[in-house]
């Protein structure tokens, strides 16, 4: 029965691969190698293949070369014969690919290799049908790795709608918030999304989403394009430093042959001026920074700003505290340092010492072996003066200092103020390009149209090229010292720019100036004694002013007592300025101004403190004392006198009275007291009474007796001591 089962399948058309190969006139492990370089998976010899498996292994075959030889019985025809294949080559290929067999084939399933095919069939060689070679078997022609394609660069303006990210894509919204949902955010078609979030959105579908350039980067990018052709050489920018009243002023003074020391209040500089200075050996612009050290802050942007620092020391005195604090803002700013020895005139002067303390700082000179320019100046005599500007002009050669005046203007801010006649008032330095009359421009938070320029010698100007100073006119507001400033082409440009500008301050600050002025939590804090603060508004004639003031009040500050600068400003004392610092009980400090008739009314009306000053340092010193005035002071205890107790008595009415002695000092009523038990405090408070005989008295004198009944203890023994003090508040200093 079984064996007819069997005779069945194989009536239907099932073979086995051991009988396909015989067909194909090679072994079952050969056939079994061929399969599986063509991809066919078949792994045992004794699997039975159906008439549809058959079919596609001769088809597969047959491409390889190999053909099998036709049932004679059923087709009724001679066999043909298999058309010749090097059986070598067969083997060796076989032989390759034995290692990649899953199963080995069992001994009992081989069959014997089949015989030597003639190479020619009816004596004609046989040219339709190449062999395959063993080598290209072999070698597998790898297959082509798939390439992405390159990412399409998408520029947009963040931040953008999934809609409107989706339209640029060319997509439907409903893909990204899907995408949106697999990288588990939750969004609407109208929800913005940042740059990064759109990133990853765009790589998953092809996509590198980048951010639009805004106005203001499209306007710098033309300063960053460098034209060698137009490059020009142009003049040094030159920085006075060094430390008060050692003769900065007074050498610049010489060199312009003008008398700038004479405008100044108290004799030292205290704003940054910029010059422009004409000799046979060309153009220098000058910087004189203040030597007071509230002005550090204008120092150093004098400092950075410059291209030349010139270390002004006063041959007589040497070295000082801001002097080495110059030093430091011209080494931070990397620029080269030009040793200025000024009043060499005077007699009894020690030029070795100086440089002695120079080589102490690094700046070995020249004449001892060193690469710093030291170079002896007299600022009243003129001595040296010629050198010195000799030197600077040696040293800008080396630098090979260029600007391209073909280009639009760019520049920094050295000053600023508001004017009385002429509004904002800014003093800048020409860094690049040429600056006119009627060019429009952002500086800050600021922009407008310039109405004039104005030189150092107080002339109008056609225009101001590189490295020159010039104040300008027509600003929409007073910029701060440092800011940068450059030429847009039109005046929405420059609104934009603004706009965004001021956008991004207030969100930075989050808008703190509002929450400044309120102060209401720091306020109650106050009212309940756990913070003290001293509040100021500060108002000054310029910007640096502002600056310098600001930094050194808050450098006084201690952990006990916040100065808190609520508002500080530029122009005069108004109104505003006065309800301010009466809503936060706050005073008001002023340098180099003054107040309106409005503010002088609101000022009697609110009695609130004002106080205006023309040198710095005798404001710093005011607010130091006030400082001190919150400080809580130190208590000390005074002895005033000591009793022996020597009788107990009970009172109805009065309680507990001590029977003294007064043995040293006196007694006083209003004093404060401790008793004394063993050398150890039982009792520390005040007396509730102090009597002689039955009459209450002010004080007992020492050797008299007295009775004493303490405030809230009764438990008095006799031979305990009582002691009279005095608590006094000492004034502390900062």
């Amino acid at each position: 029965m079984i064996k007819q089962t069997k005779q069945t399948k194989k009536d239907k058309g099932a073979v086995t691969l051991t009988e396909l190969a015989k067909d194909l006139k090679l072994t079952a492990k050969e056939l079994i190698a061929q399969l599986s370089e063509s991809g066919m998976g078949i792994s045992s010899s004794k699997n039975e293949l159906d008439d549809n498996t058959v079919k596609k292994i001769k088809k597969a075959m047959a491409k390889k070369g190999v053909f099998a030889v036709e049932d004679t019985a059923k087709k009724g025809t001679k066999p043909k014969k298999a058309l010749p294949v090097k059986k070598a080559a067969v083997v060796k290929l076989s032989k390759a690919k034995k290692a990649k067999q899953p199963e080995p084939v069992p001994e009992k399933t081989k069959e014997k290799a089949p015989e030597k095919i003639p190479e020619k069939i009816a004596d004609k060689p046989v040219a339709a049908a190449t062999p395959v070679s063993p080598v290209i078997a072999q070698k597998e022609t790898p297959k082509p790795q798939p390439q992405h394609p390159p990412l399409k660069v998408l520029k947009v303006k963040f931040p953008i709608t999934v809609k409107d990210l989706a339209s640029k894509m060319s997509m439907g919204p409903s893909l990204l918030i899907k995408s949106l949902l697999d990288i588990r955010i939750l969004a609407t078609m109208n929800q913005l999304v940042d740059e990064g979030v759109a990133g990853q959105l765009g790589e998953k579908f092809g996509y590198k989403i980048e951010n639009l350039p805004t106005i203001e980067e499209e306007t710098v990018a033309v300063y960053e394009k460098q034209d060698a052709s137009k490059m020009m050489f142009r003049a040094p920018v030159v920085t006075f430093m060094g430390h008060v009243d050692h003769g900065k002023t007074s050498l610049m003074d010489y060199i312009r042959k003008s008398k700038i020391a004479d405008f100044e209040k108290g004799g030292i500089t205290q704003h940054i001026g910029a010059y422009r200075v004409h000799f046979s050996g060309g153009d220098i612009t000058f910087l004189d920074t203040p030597g007071h050290e509230a002005f550090t802050a204008m120092r150093a942007r004098g400092a950075t700003a410059t291209d030349i620092v010139v270390l002004v020391i006063a041959a007589d005195e040497g070295i000082k505290p801001q002097t080495i604090e110059a030093l430091d803002h011209a080494k931070a700013a990397k620029v080269p340092i030009v040793v200025a020895l000024n009043k060499i005139d005077k007699p009894n002067i020690d030029m070795d010492r100086v440089k002695k303390q120079l080589s102490e700082l690094d700046l070995l000179p020249e004449d001892w072996g060193g690469k710093t320019i030291t170079v002896g100046v007299s600022a009243k005599t003129g001595q040296g003066i010629d050198k010195l500007l000799e030197m600077i002009v040696l040293e800008s050669e080396m630098l090979e200092l260029k600007a391209d005046p073909t280009k639009p203007a760019k520049g920094v801010v050295v000053e600023s103020k508001l004017s009385k006649g002429g509004g904002p008032v800014a003093t800048v330095l020409v860094e690049e390009g040429t600056l006119r009359p009627g060019d429009i421009i952002v500086c800050g938070q600021y922009c407008g149209k310039i109405r004039a320029l104005i030189n150092d010698r107080i002339h109008k100007i056609k225009e101001a090229t590189p490295s020159m100073p010039v104040e300008i006119l027509g600003l929409s507001g007073v910029p701060q010292a440092g800011d940068q400033f450059f030429v847009v082409s039109d005046e929405r440009k420059a609104r934009e720019i603004v706009d965004v500008r001021q956008r991004k301050a207030k969100e930075e600050k989050g808008y703190s100036s509002m929450r400044r002025i309120s102060l209401e939590d720091l306020y109650s804090e106050i009212q309940k004694g756990s913070v003290k603060e001293l509040n100021v508004v500060l108002k000054t004639d310029v910007q640096g002013s502002l600056g310098a003031l600001r930094d050194s009040l808050l450098k006084i500050d201690t952990k006990e007592i916040k100065l808190n600068v609520i508002h500080g400003a530029v122009g005069e004392v108004n109104g505003s300025d006065v309800l301010l610092a009466a809503a936060s009980n706050a005073i008001i400090i002023g340098l180099h101004t003054s107040t309106t008739p409005e503010a002088d009314e609101t000022i009697k009306e609110e009695g609130i403190d004002v106080k205006l000053y023309s040198i710095i340092y005798e404001a710093i010193s005011d607010v130091r004392a006030a400082l001190e005035g919150m400080l809580e002071p130190k208590l000390k205890e005074v002895f005033m006198g000591r009793a022996v107790v020597r009788q107990v008595f009970q009172v109805s009415k009065a309680g507990t009275i001590a029977g003294c002695y007064v043995q040293k000092g006196a007694m006083k009523r209003t004093n404060n007291c401790r008793l004394l038990r063993n050398g150890q405090e039982v009792y520390k408070g005040k007396f509730s009474s102090l009597k002689r005989f039955k009459d209450d008295v002010k004080d007992v004198a020492e050797g008299f007796e007295c009775g004493i009944a303490l405030e809230g203890f009764k438990n008095i023994e006799p031979g305990d001591i009582i002691e009279a003090f005095e608590v006094q508040k000492i004034a502390r200093k900062l």
